[in-house]
């Protein structure tokens, strides 16, 4: 099936051919059909699957076809939201990207910078508002944006706001919008969380599932080493000069332990930068900027970068710390095997973090592949290094996962 079939509009379609887009994916040949017919929608895709496009040509569609629309008295009619700045970055430039070649007008809030030029942007008239929570709460209180007229809702990736305690800023967000408006919401993962979120948004929704649920891209080969936490950064190092690795993609924990690696990395010789929530927009863009045009070999993350990087052809991600939430290690690997790319997702095991890995593996279902790396093999003999403030600090955001219903690896191990 081509897009022509989807009853798109014709000016979209020329650029989707202009884009080199030749057939709509999995999810977008689902969630288009019903977007356009105006359904509220329940749609459950893994990262890299086309969902950005599955929701935002809709949009552009029934703004090309709504003859009130006139250029010169815009009006809010669409809100994407999304957790976090790197997403709606994202988002944005799809946004951008797909209604290229006609009048429809589009901006991005979020915070971490001034909210004055937003203001003076917001007040030449806009179509489409893509914002992260805070920022947009910030305008709605300060009266800068007008959603009366909004008729359209997207939640992207909602089990990530969810995770990161969004959920107060959606009841306030949701008390300013119009009773009757389309509402679609996205999530990499569906949960009971999820669905307990559904019902307060969604009526009568169309559900969508791509693929079984908490899996992973097929293209992504998954590796598990085993070895001593004291022998990580030295085996990452290796393993990037060795097989001259170019554009690496590194997950931390901690924002601290983020900068830290890569301060050591760079004194192996490999140009690294990190990205994480405590650094300024700037900083954050710059280095992102430099890691996709190759000036940076590795990017050192935090799970804030989990779902929000979306750079083509990234073939190498490594899990230098298994996170403590089971859901996390999907977002990260998720960041390769994009669009039917092949990727490979590595993971870094001490024996410490053995019962993260459990819960992961109850996660996907299945067992990852464990090995021994020569000459990095781990000793046994050592004691376990446990960091009891961090684990103390997951087991409380685990408890309060498990009280908003949503569901955890040793949970679903047990049942």
């Amino acid at each position: 099936m081509g897009f022509e079939q989807l009853g798109l509009h014709e000016t979209i379609i020329g650029t989707l051919k202009r884009l080199k887009y030749d057939e709509p994916t999995a999810v977008q040949e689902q969630v288009i059909p019903h977007a356009l017919s105006n359904s509220d929608i329940l749609a459950g895709a893994q990262t890299g699957t086309g969902k950005t496009a599955a929701f935002v040509l809709p949009i552009i569609h029934r703004l090309l076809t709504t003859q009130a629309r006139e250029s010169s008295n815009l009006t809010l009619s669409t809100l994407i939201l999304a957790p976090t700045r790197e997403l709606a970055l994202q988002v944005f430039k799809s946004v951008e990207a797909y209604s290229q070649n006609t009048t429809i007008k589009s901006t991005i809030v979020y915070g971490g910078v001034s909210i004055g030029a937003q203001v003076d942007q917001l007040k030449k008239g806009v179509d489409i508002l893509v914002a992260t929570p805070g920022r947009l709460i910030d305008h709605l209180f300060k009266g800068t944006i007008d959603v009366s007229h909004l008729n359209t809702l997207i939640l992207d990736e909602a089990d990530r706001m969810l995770d990161m305690g969004f959920i107060d800023d959606i009841k306030i967000i949701l008390k300013r919008l119009p009773a009757t408006r389309q509402t679609m919401l996205f999530s990499a993962t569906l949960d009971d969380a999820i669905f307990k979120l559904s019902q307060t948004l969604l009526q009568q929704p169309k559900i969508i599932e791509v693929h079984d649920r908490n899996s992973v891209a097929a293209p992504v080969e998954q590796i598990v080493y085993n070895l001593d936490s004291d022998r990580k950064r030295e085996f990452i190092s290796y393993l990037i000069g060795s097989k001259n690795w170019h554009q690496v993609l590194v997950f931390t924990r901690t924002k601290q332990g983020a900068d830290v690696l890569a301060k050591e990395m760079k004194k192996d010789g490999l140009v690294a930068e990190s990205i994480h929530g405590d650094k300024s927009q700037g900083a954050r863009e710059r280095a992102l900027e430099d890691f996709k045009q190759g000036k940076a070999r590795v990017l050192v993350a935090t799970d804030v970068a989990a779902r929000g990087l979306d750079i083509r052809q990234l073939k190498y991600v490594i899990n230098y710390e298994l996170p403590y939430i089971a859901e996390d290690y999907i977002h990260r690997i998720g960041r390769t095997g994009r669009a039917g790319e092949e990727g490979l997702a590595i993971s870094l095991l001490a024996q410490e973090e053995q019962y993260l890995l459990e819960e992961i593996e109850a996660l996907l279902n299945t067992r990852l592949n464990q090995q021994w790396y020569p000459g990095f093999e781990p000793d046994f003999t050592k004691e376990p290094v446990v960091d009891k403030k961090n684990t103390k600090a997951a087991q409380k955001r685990r408890a309060k996962q498990r009280a908003m219903g949503k569901s955890t690896g040793n949970k679903r191990r047990r049942s």
